[in-house]
């Protein structure tokens, strides 16, 4: 690890870091499978609360340059196994049973479909480098694989 970088999660994945942030040109870094990286737009009302979490409501004590922190000590960076659990513990509080955060992907997927974007569009959106991978978000909206379908010969 580079001194100063945030630390690999358990899936060895680098955590979302302050370096990842261009406050100047508006944009985030984000990692992904593969050594991928991609830039990003950081909408003003996303930075606003990125900045305000980081004022207000990040422990001082952090111990790496993570954005997101463990809130219980040791506050060093959320994993992506402490992301799923914060979106089971919300899910919970809010009675909809157990949801893990792999689903919030799916939901995205879904919403997008349903206001009438395109699987490409769902592609960009959840960074697929093949249609093939988005092709299985096609199963959660039969109306969008109708228009797809071709008519059956004979018929």
């Amino acid at each position: 690890m580079i001194a100063g970088q945030s630390p690999p999660d358990a899936l060895g994945a680098r955590n979302f870091g302050l370096d990842d942030i261009d406050w100047r040109l508006g944009e985030i870094t984000v990692r992904g499978k593969g050594n991928r990286r991609d830039r990003l737009p950081l909408p003003a009302d996303a930075g606003e609360a990125v900045a305000d979490w980081l004022r207000h409501g990040r422990p001082a004590t952090a111990l790496d340059r993570s954005v997101f922190i463990r809130i219980k000590a040791p506050h060093r960076g959320l994993t992506s196994g402490g992301v799923t659990q914060a979106v089971a513990a919300a899910a919970g509080r809010a009675g909809l049973g157990v949801i893990y955060a792999h689903r919030l992907r799916h939901s995205a997927a879904t919403a997008i479909l349903a206001e009438g974007g395109s699987l490409a569009e769902v592609g960009q959106v959840l960074r697929h480098r093949r249609p093939h991978t988005t092709a299985a978000y096609t199963k959660v909206n039969v109306e969008a694989l109708r228009a797809l379908a071709r008519p059956w010969p004979g018929a």
